[in-house]
């Protein structure tokens, strides 16, 4: 089984981790890309925010190496 932190994402391994294990539970958000730009946040609103930043600059940086 893989662990959570193997699925955190790296300059090395670029992606969005997105988790919110309950309806009530506070959203959290994690990426990386492989020019080296990373963040972090948490809470509804704020992970909807960084899906779509992430989502532009991995267009501009082309995706995945």
């Amino acid at each position: 089984m893989t662990a959570m932190a193997d699925l955190t994402p790296t300059p090395d391994n670029p992606g969005l981790r997105i988790s919110k294990p309950s309806r009530s539970a506070t959203a959290r958000a994690d990426f990386a890309c492989h020019c080296g730009e990373t963040g972090h946040t948490s809470g509804d609103d704020n992970v909807r925010s960084m899906s779509d930043y992430y989502a532009a600059h991995k267009n501009t940086h082309g995706g995945r190496k």
